[in-house]
Formats: structure tokens, C-alpha cells, sequence
């Protein structure tokens, strides 16, 4: 392969404090050309960010396979499952928020950087946070996605009783209930999935990063 140019999105992180002493970063010689040729597209973050049952698992696992079915390499980052692995140490205090946001958006640059388009489902709720996982990522690959249902009907909807459970006090630092959501200031892009199907959610993000699908 050619060796057309460095793709700086791969060097050294300058987010935080490296812990870690005698570490030297290994620069690749694959470049960001080569990936998008192979690829067939440039690669992006669909941040997905909401109160809980606005709909963001839901979006997110319908548009990777809508973007795979359309021959693009695509994976879903879901907030739970996140919690099951890379972020299992971690709770919901304002602290370990961040520090989840970040660890994510660190992934999620990864796999950027290999030439996949990811789709997160967190909710995320600082605009602080998403700022960080934004300049992680790079505004130019950073794709915000503001689900903006009413939490009157994410409530009713309650797909997993959360609501219900913060309601009753069984749950403490729940979004929207006993910890806030900082609605975006600047998303990419507002769906309001009370009136937005999710086939017709899911086209509309299509849509706005169609741009990034290679022309044969």
C-alpha cells in the first residue's frame, strides 16, 4: 500500500494524565487513506445521547445493521453492556460518569481509527462529558444525535421500570429524576421519538452522513 500521508487522529491522546511511565507511542503505517479504500467510507461517531427510554438502544442497533446491510463496517457501543466489561468498576456518581464518557470516547476512536463507524447508546448527560468524548474523537468525525423525547414519555414507556424504581427511591442518581440531563446546546442533529418512527429516525441519520459513503 502507498504511504500517502500520517493520519494524526492516531497519535498519542492529550486528554488526562498518563499514569504510565516508559510508554512510547507506535505509529502505524497504515494511513487514513488506505482505510477509507478499503472501507469504502469515512469513518464517524453517531453519539446517541437521551434520557432513558428516548430510544437510543433501539436507534442505535437498527442503524449498524441498516449500515451493515448496506456493505459498511459498523458497531453498536450500548451503555449497559459498556457496564457489563470496560466500565464494570464504575457507578453512576457525577465522577464515574465522566470517567465512563471518556473511556468510551477513547474506544470509540479506536475504532475510528480502524475505519469502522461506531454507534453509541449512553446517555451521557453533561455537556462537559460529551465535549471531552467529542474533542477525543474529533469534531470532524463526532456526529451528536439529540433524542429528544419528553420524559413524560420516556416514563410511560419504561422499558426496563427504572422510572419506576427511581420514583419508589430505589435507585439514587437517576437522569431526569434525581440527577440532571444537560440538554446539547450544539447536537448534529434533534429527533423527537414520540413523533419519529424508528425506521424514520434511523434515515434521517443515514441522510446526514450519506457525505461519508464513498461513490463508486
Amino acid at each position: 500500500m502507498e504511504n500517502k500521508c500520517v493520519d494524526r487522529r492516531s497519535h498519542p491522546p492529550k486528554h488526562g494524565k498518563i499514569v504510565s511511565n516508559n510508554i512510547t507511542w507506535t505509529e502505524a503505517k497504515v494511513t487514513h487513506e488506505d482505510r477509507v479504500q478499503l472501507m469504502g467510507h469515512e469513518a464517524a461517531t453517531i453519539w446517541l445521547t437521551g434520557l432513558s427510554g428516548s430510544g437510543k438502544s433501539t436507534i442505535a442497533i437498527e442503524l449498524e445493521r441498516q449500515l451493515i446491510l448496506n456493505g459498511h463496517a459498523a458497531y453498536t457501543l450500548d451503555g449497559d453492556n459498556i457496564r457489563y466489561g470496560l466500565s464494570r468498576d464504575l457507578g453512576f456518581a457525577p465522577h464515574d460518569r465522566t470517567e465512563n464518557i471518556r473511556r468510551l470516547g477513547e474506544v470509540c476512536k479506536l475504532f475510528n481509527n480502524a475505519g469502522m463507524f461506531v454507534v453509541t447508546a449512553f446517555i451521557s448527560p453533561y455537556r462537559a462529558d460529551r465535549a471531552t468524548a467529542r474533542d477525543i474523537v474529533g469534531a470532524d468525525r463526532f456526529v451528536e444525535v439529540h433524542l429528544d423525547t419528553a420524559i413524560d414519555v420516556c416514563e410511560q414507556r419504561d422499558p426496563k421500570g427504572l422510572y419506576k424504581k427511581a420514583r419508589a427511591g430505589e435507585i439514587n442518581d437517576f437522569t431526569g429524576i434525581s440527577a440532571p440531563y444537560e440538554t446539547p446546546e450544539r447536537p448534529s442533529m434533534v429527533i423527537d421519538t414520540s413523533k419519529s418512527s424508528v425506521e424514520d429516525s434511523v434515515s434521517e441519520i443515514l441522510h446526514k452522513i450519506s457525505h461519508r459513503f464513498r461513490q463508486e
